[in-house]
């Protein structure tokens, strides 16, 4: 499996996405913190979080007795620059185009 497979199939999950929003607006949660906000068991936040660290999404850090969870935005910054940007680039230089072409002809 691939460094982008693995993205992929992490925001595939719809708890993944939700675990990393939280992440989003507050690095450095706890376990106890992220499962608080799911109606899930200890063991299911853990099964995803073990997956968004597997793609890299997530980062782990103990602190004392307790283990941080940190978002990692890289892998999703090369996904968009990989499979998005390229894509909207074309559109971006279209609309470009059509406003030139429309203030030439005006």
């Amino acid at each position: 499996m691939t460094d982008d497979d693995r993205v992929f199939r992490a925001l595939a999950d719809p708890t993944r996405r939700f675990l990393l929003d939280l992440l989003f607006e507050r690095d450095g949660r706890t376990l106890t913190e992220l499962e608080s906000e799911l109606a899930m068991t200890r063991f299911g936040v853990m099964k995803h979080l073990r997956v968004l660290e597997e793609a890299g999404l997530v980062v782990a850090r103990r602190s004392g007795r307790e283990k941080l969870h940190f978002l990692n935005p890289v892998p999703i910054r090369l996904i968009h620059d990989r499979w998005i940007d390229k894509y909207t680039e074309r559109q971006v230089s279209a609309l470009t185009d059509l406003k030139a072409e429309l203030e030439h002809e005006a």
